[in-house]
């Protein structure tokens, strides 16, 4: 399973690594996904990844302990 999130669908991003002399290679950001339990509408339990962003602002429900 890839590292996306399930909710925004946020995954890795690309670019440029640039040295000090300027010169570039390509490299990768990946995304700060979590593996969590989260509650769906229909009060089911799964567990999916989900960007540290979408579960700081509340978009999912997480499972109660």
């Amino acid at each position: 399973m890839s590292r996306v999130c399930s909710v925004c669908g946020k995954g890795k991003m690309g670019g440029n690594k640039v040295s000090h002399s300027n010169r570039k290679s390509p490299r990768q950001w990946n995304a700060n996904v979590q593996k969590v339990a989260i509650v769906d509408a229909k009060g089911t339990i799964s567990s999916q990844y989900v960007c540290t962003r979408c579960l700081r602002s509340k978009k999912v429900q997480r499972k109660a302990i």
